[in-house]
């Protein structure tokens, strides 16, 4: 760069809103969001989620209308998550072809299935009556292996539904591998797979147990989710999940692991996803409601901030709202 000031004035290309919109070095689509969402057997009418203004436990009636608002508005995909009447130790509902989370793909599928991606979370949480995302030992561990063939009979039970793509979050050991050849052989070749493989062990994932019913009755998921303090490992655990056959990889939560998700961006050559998970959502909820910050504003730059650290895809409860109205950062600074 030659110019100096007085010549070079930066501040030109920021004058005006329609300047700095032309010059945006960073844009988020419609399509580019996916909106998690949450069916719950039994329910009469929408449960609201307490801890997340907003955001329901659906019936299935309830779902398929607001899944059909977020195709309207041009969202890009639905991730569904199943909260079954009844658990167990093994997690039945999981795999079982009437259970809810089929139940409902079967229902989107029928009616938007071809203008929307429907993307069912594979892990047990929600199924299981202990909490944790896999099959338990006596001595209260997860059982990686075991939990793989679980993990298998529900890949095969959500396709057959309808999913276009499974997302196995349970982060155990071999799971995309097994996954894929389970589908394979049960004739879904073409179902993709997209690998939360940079999960961490979060504290921002709080209300999100209020809303999916999943919490652990005891311990915690240190044991299989990543730790904090490394980032090494993430590149690690996805290169892992795409020698396994993942077609994508994630990286959970967004906003406390940009560095994340710059990093693995930059690693591969797959379309990369992060979650803004529940406490994300929740904060900025809070602090608006309390006044302390403009809600909008502070909606559009957490999501830029994801969108610039390289995620081409963003799993946010915002989906439709951001959809519908875009990103408007404006006015800027303090």
């Amino acid at each position: 760069m030659s110019a100096q000031f007085p010549v070079a004035r930066p501040r030109r290309l920021r004058r005006t809103p329609a300047l700095r919109r032309l010059v945006a070095e960073t844009r988020l689509a419609p399509a580019d969001l996916v909106l998690p969402m949450f069916v719950k057997e039994g329910l009469d009418e929408p449960n609201p989620v307490t801890s997340m203004p907003g955001v329901y436990q659906h019936t299935r009636d309830s779902l398929r209308k607001a899944a059909h608002e977020a195709a309207e508005a041009g969202v890009g995909g639905i991730m569904l998550f199943g909260i079954p009447a009844v658990k167990d130790g093994t997690g039945a509902g999981a795999d079982d072809p009437d259970g809810i989370v089929q139940a409902a793909l079967r229902d989107l599928h029928s009616d938007i299935g071809d203008t929307i991606v429907l993307i069912a979370d594979l892990c047990l949480c929600e199924y299981t009556d202990h909490g944790h995302c896999g099959i338990v030992t006596p001595a209260g561990e997860v059982d990686n292996d075991a939990t793989l063939e679980r993990y298998a009979a529900i890949a095969g039970a959500q396709a057959a539904a309808g999913a276009a793509v499974v997302a196995p979050s349970g982060m155990m050991d071999g799971q995309v591998g097994v996954i894929r050849a389970a589908l394979d052989r049960a004739g879904h070749p073409d179902t993709s797979i997209l690998a939360y493989s940079a999960k961490y062990a979060s504290a921002f994932y709080g209300p999100f147990r209020e809303a999916a019913e999943g919490a652990p009755q005891f311990g915690d998921r240190s044991t299989h989710q990543q730790d904090p303090a490394n980032a090494d490992e993430s590149l690690r655990e996805v290169l892992l999940d795409l020698d396994e056959g993942a077609d994508m990889v994630m990286v959970k939560p967004a906003g406390a692991y940009l560095d994340v998700v710059r990093r693995v961006r930059d690693a591969v050559d797959v379309p990369v996803a992060a979650y803004q998970v529940s406490g994300e959502y929740a904060m900025i909820e809070a602090a608006a409601e309390k006044g302390w910050l403009d809600r909008e504003r502070a909606i559009a730059e957490s999501l830029i901030a994801i969108r610039r650290a390289g995620a081409d895809t963003i799993l946010t409860y915002w989906a439709v709202e951001v959809a519908l109205r875009g990103l408007d950062h404006s006015p800027g600074g303090s």
